[in-house]
């Protein structure tokens, strides 16, 4: 990350950024009473409402930020709006995810947020993209879109995201949350700072690299995290927990964001990254520049699974919405990797039946998420007891978990979606198990259960 460690306080803002999005058609009358509170607004008015109406967004996910997101844009009056994702609505998406309700569950997220978006506003023309972004299609998915706001869940899509739209030369209203935090800022590769009379200045002319306080230019997302974390060094809400109203607080700052790109109102978030805490109520600001020494990025990876392999994932096994490649039921292998796919899992299980050469299923979630969706014959012991004390010396509590699992027979773990038992699968085959995560965790397995032999169940 540029930006150091600290807010930077005494770094200037960056210049008012140039209005993306020329003047529209007149408004109809209907339409100047809808939006009667934006046309009274210093910098926004008739002629930043009309820029709205002409704007095309495109909105990545539709879940914790991408709901209230889509929601604002529809109602300040975005003439297009692209939902891109392939997931359905879940039972547990309900919390943080207001764009969907209690009828939409099995719905798919485009279709469900389609009609959340009518209801709010049916002058916005809604573009779906039932599909996962992968290097073969985000240049085609971007295109002609004027603003971009990310809000997937993952990291190999925010940096195909990144990537793709550094080509096209698009801005990226980017955010992010996990459990009570959030971050929020804008990112361009090319950005259009506001001349003296109100149009488009070359972005060159504002950068001066012998002033450490000029406003800075070209920020991207690779610019401010250069290489990806570690496999499971940043858990998903899934596993780490994410406060449902905070993403109504982030996602809104996001909106607010694209109209001000869109308007040319105010100024951005460019070249300074917002981060939220929600337990204290409090918004730091770090100002963030591009890296000199990075390349530009003239040209995606190659590959439609690229992306996940730079972020160390195995392809056939990265989860996520946006992110569902290959089938978690035939993933992993079952070569002592560590990983074991879901249908080979279930045949194991039968194979062995009730003898004690059936392999022992571990299961490593909380009791609650057990209550909520048993596995049938899984010995509960949450993640945390085996992760307990410093890597590779286990504290008392998890070397007595360790020890009582059987050195005899395979350890099958499993957890919701497979991160807290790639590392228990991890620890215990460090400690001589042999243990193997199952891929695609606890849905995955039970799908193959139910139709495996009587024997596996």
């Amino acid at each position: 990350m540029t930006s150091g460690d600290a807010p930077d306080r005494t770094a200037r803002a960056a210049p008012r950024l140039a209005p993306l999005v020329a003047p529209g058609r007149e408004l109809s009358t209907a339409e100047l009473e809808r939006y009667a509170r934006h046309l009274s607004l210093p910098g926004v008015g008739p002629a930043g409402q009309r820029r709205l109406a002409a704007a095309r967004v495109l909105v990545v996910g539709a879940g914790g930020l991408g709901s209230p997101a889509l929601l604002y844009l529809a109602a300040a009056g975005v003439g297009t709006i692209g939902v891109v994702d392939d997931d359905a609505v879940d039972l547990s998406n309900l919390q943080r995810q207001v764009v969907h309700g209690g009828a939409d569950v099995g719905r798919r997220k485009v279709d469900s947020a389609r009609d959340a978006i009518a209801d709010v506003n049916p002058h916005v023309h809604v573009v779906r993209h039932a599909l996962r972004l992968d290097a073969g299609n985000a240049l085609d998915v971007l295109r002609g879109y004027d603003v971009v706001l990310d809000g997937a869940d993952n990291f190999a899509t925010r940096y195909l995201v990144s990537d793709a739209a550094e080509i096209l030369g698009l801005p990226v209203v980017w955010g992010s949350i996990y459990r009570f935090q959030g971050q929020v800022s804008v990112f361009w590769g090319r950005p259009w700072f506001a001349d003296a009379d109100g149009g488009a200045a070359d972005a060159s002319a504002t950068d001066d690299a012998d002033d450490p306080g000029a406003a800075p230019r070209g920020v991207t997302y690779r610019d401010v995290f250069p290489v990806p974390p570690p496999p499971g060094a940043a858990p998903d809400c899934a596993t780490g927990g994410v406060l449902g109203a905070m993403c109504g607080t982030v996602g809104s700052v996001m909106a607010t964001e694209a109209v001000k790109l869109v308007t040319g109102a105010g100024t951005t978030l460019f070249g300074r990254l917002a981060v939220y805490d929600a337990l204290d109520l409090t918004w730091r600001q770090l100002a963030v520049r591009p890296d000199p020494a990075r390349d530009p990025v003239t040209e995606l990876l190659a590959g439609d699974d690229a992306y996940a392999a730079f972020c160390g994932l195995d392809p056939a096994a990265a989860q996520g919405a946006g992110e569902h490649a290959g089938d978690p039921a035939t993933s992993g292998a079952p070569d002592g990797s560590g990983e074991v796919g879901a249908r080979e899992a279930a045949g194991l299980l039968a194979e062995g039946g009730a003898t004690s050469a059936a392999p022992y299923l571990l299961d490593v979630r909380e009791d609650w998420e057990a209550q909520v969706r048993p596995v049938p014959g899984a010995a509960l012991v949450p993640s945390g007891t085996f992760l307990g004390g410093a890597p590779g010396a286990p504290d008392d509590a998890a070397r007595a978990a360790l020890t009582g699992l059987p050195v005899d027979r395979p350890v099958l773990v499993v957890c919701a979606a497979g991160m807290r038992s790639a590392r228990v699968a991890d620890v215990a085959r460090a400690a001589g198990v042999d243990a193997r995560s199952v891929v695609g965790g606890v849905p995955a397995l039970l799908a193959e259960l139910e139709t495996a032999p009587p024997a596996a169940r």
